[in-house]
Parts: C-alpha cells; sequence; structure tokens
C-alpha cells in the first residue's frame, strides 16, 4: 500500500504566504556568493521563494525580503531579471 508524498511547501518572501514550489520562482545565492534565477529548482545555493506575480515581487523588493532571505544584498539587475521572467510567464498563460 503506498503512502501519499507531501508536497513540499515554500514561503513566498512577498506575500510571506506558504505555497507550493512549483507555484514560485527560485532565486538563489551561490557559494561563489551570485545571486540567481533557478528555473530548476535543483541548483546549489541558498534559495528564496517568490510567487510568480509582480505583486509579490514589488513586496519582496520593498521590505527586502529577497536580501533577508539570501543574506546578502540583491543587485538591481537580478530583480529586473525576475521582472522580465515573470512577464514571460504571465504571456504564456
Amino acid at each position: 500500500m503506498k503512502t501519499k508524498s507531501k508536497t513540499p511547501l515554500r514561503q513566498c518572501t512577498g506575500c510571506r504566504e506558504m505555497k507550493s514550489k512549483k507555484e514560485m520562482i527560485r532565486v538563489i545565492r551561490t557559494p561563489e556568493n551570485e545571486i540567481q534565477l533557478d528555473a530548476t529548482g535543483r541548483k546549489n545555493g541558498r534559495g528564496a521563494y517568490v510567487c510568480l506575480s509582480q505583486d509579490c515581487l514589488e513586496k519582496a523588493v520593498k521590505n527586502h525580503g529577497l536580501e533577508r532571505s539570501l543574506k546578502t544584498a540583491v543587485p538591481a539587475e537580478v530583480y529586473e531579471d525576475l521582472k522580465k521572467e515573470l512577464m514571460n510567464i504571465e504571456k504564456n498563460k
């Protein structure tokens, strides 16, 4: 008899809601202290999650949620990449 596996929940750094990993985009700090987007969700590094909405990204920028989660300063280019990625995702829906 097979047991149900639990879906992993992560907290959005913007709205602070718990959601499944598949509903979010991951940002990582690599061991070399680089900040990158992680589309696969499998790269090595400290991760932080943001919902797939512009509102949550704006909240994360305003309350410094990504910086707090990653424990380092996040460059403006990363926020721009995130905005572009979210726009692409919204277009494809």
